[in-house]
């Protein structure tokens, strides 16, 4: 079966599906081994639809995670909802737990003098929306998520006529190089990094040649490319930060109008059925130093959750940047506990040889365990509750049935408990009769599991 793994992962979405439809049918004659389905999860990968360090489709990703024996998985793309109805799609069919969301930039025009997540760019911040029940988008929210996109690939098509004009006589056209690079044109700055190494590459076939280009523009020496610069293109870390981040000859310094404004994208996020969340970095910004007050400006807009890649607030070598890495995430965990907002963690894996799960095991996030878990399972049971009776958390019905914040997320955290993963409950499950009490879908979802 590996010829139909790899072919979950080809852009063409019919070959996907096809080569799904054997594993599974596979997995379920016993042809296929795959490990027990355990308590880890990854609630925030990307995929293909922007960039993932391994090349897997939403399909992809959903098999790896049954293959290997998760509990749940989340995708999260940037800038775009593509791909929602795969992942649900797959996710049922393998039957695993799941969610799919979208984070992008946006614009804080009430804080604009502060950074937050994105470091050297104030008022600016990564925002993260999630657990959508599909990529249908109601017309009221259309231009607010189409913006998205459209701006993501303004900024791009610049970055790419800056860095053009530096790195002659190495060119690339956007949309014939770096769009076909991805299933749906949503390209990331990884994809121009792999098609501007293609076309390096092509222009100085001489190896001792293409080194010097890249030496030269990069103002680094010939060993120190050579060290990085492997026989196959790549999205290589040293060309990204020294051109295309802050400094570089093809970063442009944000302003209010490069990013739709957050409170148009957060409600249109809602709108969707999404729960939004603030993505935390590290606690070390100066916006990040006043989260509440942060936190209390988002909530007040929509807000019901916590985002946070564990991997980058604890794992690190030296141990004084680790002790005040894990103290600033100590801070925000008891924030967002003292908030009751659901704290949704993941590895993104959106670089090559990021790890695919996070060691929940190790001594900073031992504490956090059940929290993350709970998580998980909140974004999974209101994902549920959208898709089979469009009860999600901020529908009117929940607003009208669970009055208080952590009443709601203490009903959707056991929906996502209780509610087993796959096509069957999910089709019994949009049968039920409408507008019951919480209660009662509990303990239907009791008598199911």
């Amino acid at each position: 079966m590996d010829k139909q793994i790899e072919q979950l992962n080809v852009l063409d979405a019919a070959e996907r599906q096809t080569a799904l439809q054997t594993l599974v049918a596979a997995l379920r004659a016993g042809e296929i081994e795959v490990a027990s389905q355990g308590e880890q999860f990854n609630m925030h990968s990307h995929t293909f639809f922007s960039y993932n360090g391994y090349g897997l489709s939403p399909s992809g990703l959903a098999w790896l995670a049954r293959a290997s024996g998760w509990e749940a998985f989340a995708k999260v793309d940037f800038d775009v909802l593509d791909g929602i109805d795969e992942t649900l799609c797959a996710a049922d069919r393998v039957g695993i737990r799941a969610a799919a969301g979208v984070e992008t930039r946006l614009y804080l025009a009430e804080m604009a003098d502060w950074e937050f997540n994105s470091p050297g760019e104030p008022g600016v911040l990564y925002f993260v929306g999630m657990g959508f029940g599909s990529e249908k988008v109601p017309h009221e929210a259309r231009t607010a998520i189409g913006e998205m996109r459209e701006r993501a690939s303004v900024r791009n098509e610049g970055m790419v006529q800056r860095l053009n004009a530096y790195l002659d006589p190495v060119a690339i056209d956007y949309r014939r190089d770096v769009l076909p690079l991805t299933p749906s044109g949503n390209a990331t700055e990884r994809h121009m990094l792999v098609a501007y190494d293609v076309a390096a590459r092509q222009r100085f076939s001489n190896r001792q040649a293409l080194l010097a280009f890249w030496a030269q523009k990069l103002s680094m020496t010939q060993d120190a490319v050579d060290a990085f610069m492997g026989d196959e293109p790549y999205p290589h870390d040293a060309v990204r930060s020294r051109l295309m981040k802050r400094g570089g000859v093809g970063y442009v310094q944000p302003s209010a109008d490069s990013f739709p404004a957050l409170a148009d994208v957060n409600a249109a996020m809602i709108a969707c059925g999404a729960v939004t969340s603030y993505a935390f970095l590290n606690g070390e910004s100066e916006g990040e130093q006043h989260l509440e007050e942060l936190f209390e400006l988002l909530m007040a807009q929509g807000m019901s959750s916590l985002t946070v890649i564990p991997d980058r607030n604890w794992n690190y070598d030296d141990s004084a940047v680790r002790a005040c890495k894990v103290a600033k995430l100590d801070a925000c965990m008891a924030l967002a506990r003292r908030l009751d907002l659901p704290v949704i963690v993941g590895t993104e894996m959106n670089k090559p040889g990021q790890r695919q799960m996070d060691d929940f095991q190790a001594e900073p996030l031992k504490p956090y365990w059940g929290v993350f878990q709970d998580g998980m399972r909140f974004v999974y049971g209101h994902t549920f509750m959208l898709r089979t009776q469009d009860k999600g958390f901020h529908s009117a019905w929940a607003q009208s049935a669970l009055h208080e914040r952590a009443e709601r997320n203490a009903f959707y955290t056991r929906v996502g408990e209780l509610a087993t993963p796959g096509v069957e409950l999910l089709a019994r499950a949009q049968a039920w009769d409408a507008d019951r009490e919480p209660d009662w879908y509990l303990a239907e979802l009791a008598k199911q599991s």
